[in-house]
């Protein structure tokens, strides 16, 4: 499914992303396929920054590159307090977090498949 505000394919906007992301040292960056368990989206990516600051440059990063390869602005949450800020890039949605806040929250074992997800 292609972001209807924008002429790239979701693979390709996830690709974006991922690199964005390595690009700017962000840390254990984990991707979650959600094609077959959510009509929102079809990529999650959650990734940690070492501080406040980094985290919400990420997100500023990513929503600034976002936007010139794509031309879509990508909506941003939680920048205020920059523990848990998302990232609504259409068809991929990103959570940046600090690591004890992603740590407390274990976003990602909420969307892991059953059998990843007891082991």
């Amino acid at each position: 499914m292609a972001d209807p505000d924008s002429n790239i394919p979701s693979m390709s906007l996830l690709d974006l992303v991922l690199n964005s992301l390595e690009n700017d040292k962000a840390e254990d960056i984990v991707t979650l396929d959600l094609r077959d368990r959510s009509s929102v989206a079809d990529h999650m990516v959650v990734a940690s920054g070492r501080s406040s600051r980094q985290v919400v440059s990420l997100a500023e990063k990513l929503a600034e590159r976002v936007r010139e390869v794509t031309g879509a602005f990508s909506k941003i949450e939680g920048k205020a307090n920059g523990d848990w800020v998302l990232v609504d890039c259409g068809d991929v949605i990103v959570h940046l977090f600090r690591p004890e806040v992603r740590e407390f929250y274990q976003l990602e074992k909420l969307w892991q498949p059953v059998a990843e997800a007891d082991e």
